[in-house]
């Protein structure tokens, strides 16, 4: 994996009163592929109009990034210990909190992932422990940041083979 590079293209220009503060902070994130993602600062930081509502912001693609890598990690772990995954969903939640005077930083994420298995009967109960511990080991952006990381998994769903 070394000397990977992930690019991402961010585009803005003015709309409304710059120098009055007054202008709108919505923007494009593209990616590769041609995705094109509407962006906007979050409404908790910049009151509406100014910012968009219906836009990603920043702060929610962190938790997402987050959580989307754990996923990744816990389906890709989880075929290798021979389980079939039905479905996973996760509920994330990002905490901001005043690290310093003057700085506020997402300290606390928290995953709550639901997992669905194709199984007759529950697995050993330690295994889906066990999963998400590695997960998180081996998540690439969970070792990209330094805030807590949480993980409380929903109890275990089966689903018939």
């Amino acid at each position: 994996m070394a000397g990977h590079y992930y690019t991402a293209q961010v585009e803005w220009a003015c709309d409304g009163d710059y120098a009055a503060n007054a202008y709108s902070r919505g923007h494009i994130w593209r990616f590769d592929g041609g995705l094109e993602i509407p962006a906007s600062a979050s409404p908790t930081v910049v009151p509406l109009p100014y910012a968009i509502e219906a836009a990603v912001d920043p702060e929610e693609a962190f938790v997402a990034a987050i959580s989307s890598c754990h996923m990744l990690s816990f389906l890709d772990l989880a075929r290798r210990a021979n389980f079939v995954v039905a479905t996973y969903s996760d509920q994330a939640q990002g905490q901001m909190s005043r690290v310093a005077r003057g700085k506020m930083a997402i300290s606390k994420v928290v995953l709550r992932p639901a997992i669905t298995l194709v199984a007759a009967e529950n697995p050993d109960p330690t295994w889906l422990t066990d999963l998400h511990e590695k997960a998180h080991d081996v998540c690439f952006i969970a070792n990209s940041v330094n805030c807590e990381i949480v993980v409380e998994p929903e109890p275990l769903r089966l689903v018939a083979p």
